[in-house]
């Protein structure tokens, strides 16, 4: 199964398994499907905000600290707060 790019997980998951093949177990399939579904159902309160938590969720993992911060402001979002530093980078 491929296992890069944005859609790889949610692919692996509608199949069922793994990206190394192996079956994901039903009880978690059924539990996650459950909270999704209650996650679309949420209001969401804007597009801009849903963008910059995406932004600092994934581009924790590519960038160091300073240029996630540096980055987020040039592009006209707040910088990283404290608790997104102590979660991501602590």
């Amino acid at each position: 199964m491929n296992s890069s790019g944005p859609d790889a997980i949610d692919k692996a998951i509608d199949a069922g398994l793994d990206l190394d093949g192996t079956p994901i177990p039903l009880e978690m399939l059924n539990l996650y499907r459950e909270v999704m579904h209650k996650e679309g159902a949420r209001k969401r309160s804007g597009v801009k905000k849903s963008m910059r938590n995406r932004v600092v969720r994934s581009g924790a993992k590519h960038f160091k600290q300073e240029t996630l911060n540096q980055r987020l402001v040039e592009a006209g979002w707040e910088g990283l707060q404290p608790k997104e530093i102590d979660f991501f980078f602590g």
